[in-house]
């Protein structure tokens, strides 16, 4: 490996675990990463295989099948995903941690009785929707709505952007409930067969192996007891989901980046051009040093950010920004393999040509690096 994790906050169990996933991203993910990239999805059976190896459950409460963990095994789990190089399957594979948290955290014990088990255990999928078309980041705005009508809801509006939208067996989706605002805001889960819910399968620049949707939602009647919080208190409970959810976003984007870093690499040392090793050009070398730099910048960034979540802060600046920082970084070595490569990082199949076509949405999900920026300076006090 050409770049290590600061070891200084890793104990033993969390590179065994590292190890773990890394077996788990070569024998099951790698190997088919092109097939499934141009078939648009992975076979269901990879989320039974992943809760077996019990990647699933990390950071989920024990009695319903997780395993608890510090953020250090989240990030671990994240970086190591994204040294797949294919961003696609790990998004949909993985959309549970975003699907869930908020219901781990709000919702009642019998409603976390009946979604959680089955999820972390892979045999069914959990989605979160939160944008709408005419509404992303700026939650407050949200228009879909659900009225509460005896002992449902009824759910009206469409969700845009959907990961996992198209196979998600649950799906926590932000309604309003009340007034205008975020005090307005609700949250809700909602089954896959509820009637008057439907899904428009979406066609995208990169993570084709990810099924992405637009949801719409047609008088769906939805059991009241499925509300996860009070009403109008969902607000907190998608803030700090996103939180979390940009974490995950660096440390896969930090791992995207070293795959790039390990391909040019191994290329740059057995292409040969002028008679000598590619690697010999200083020029290379240069171009070599600099996505180094820039990965232990990035790991730095989130190593410190785990350490500091453990230690019970919220640096919701430091993360935007640390999201922002790894997505770039991601962009810069995508760009540079390619480079490197030559005509083969432009072929399709390749690992490089497939991280370089997924930097755009790691630069806008979980919040537009622009979003992120203006988040970053309100908290900061400016």
């Amino acid at each position: 490996m050409l770049t290590n994790p600061n070891p200084r906050h890793h104990t033993p169990d969390h590179e065994a675990f590292r190890a773990t996933v890394r077996r788990f991203v070569e024998r099951e993910i790698l190997p088919h990463a092109a097939e499934w990239d141009e078939a648009g999805g992975f076979p269901r059976a990879l989320y039974e295989k992943a809760a077996a190896a019990g990647l699933l459950g990390v950071g989920f409460p024990e009695e319903y099948g997780g395993t608890p963990a510090d953020h250090f095994y989240r990030v671990i789990l994240a970086e190591e995903m994204g040294r797949s190089g294919s961003g696609g399957t790990c998004a949909s594979l993985m959309s549970h941690t975003i699907g869930l948290p908020p219901l781990v955290a709000g919702g009642s014990d019998e409603l976390k009785a009946r979604v959680l088990p089955d999820v972390l255990a892979g045999r069914k999928i959990s989605a979160l929707a939160v944008t709408e078309p005419g509404a992303g980041s700026d939650v407050a705005q949200l228009s879909t709505t659900a009225r509460r009508d005896g002992d449902h809801y009824v759910v009206n509006g469409a969700k845009m952007f959907i990961t996992s939208g198209m196979r998600a067996d649950w799906t926590t989706v932000a309604v309003r409930t009340g007034g205008p605002g975020a005090a307005g805001v609700s949250l809700l889960a909602v089954e896959r067969d509820t009637p008057g819910f439907t899904r428009t399968e979406l066609k995208k620049m990169g993570w084709w192996a990810s099924d992405t949707a637009e949801l719409h939602f047609d008088n769906c009647r939805v059991p009241a007891s499925n509300l996860i919080g009070a009403e109008g208190q969902a607000f907190p409970l998608i803030m700090r989901n996103f939180n979390g959810e940009r974490l995950t976003l660096a440390a896969s984007a930090c791992g995207a980046a070293q795959a790039c870093l390990e391909d040019a690499v191994a290329w740059a040392r057995e292409r040969k051009t002028f008679g000598q090793p590619l690697i010999a050009h200083q020029v290379i070398r240069h171009k070599l040093v600099d996505m180094v730099e820039r990965i232990e910048a990035t790991r730095a960034l989130i190593d410190d950010l785990a350490s500091r979540l453990d230690a019970g802060e919220q640096p919701v600046a430091q993360t935007a920004m640390a999201k922002n920082y790894a997505a770039r970084t991601m962009q810069f070595c995508a760009d540079a393999a390619v480079q490197i490569l030559g005509g083969s990082g432009y072929m399709r199949g390749v690992r490089v040509e497939r991280i370089y076509r997924e930097v755009k949405v790691m630069m806008i999900g979980g919040g537009a690096e622009e979003i992120l920026k203006d988040l970053a300076a309100r908290q900061l006090g400016f």
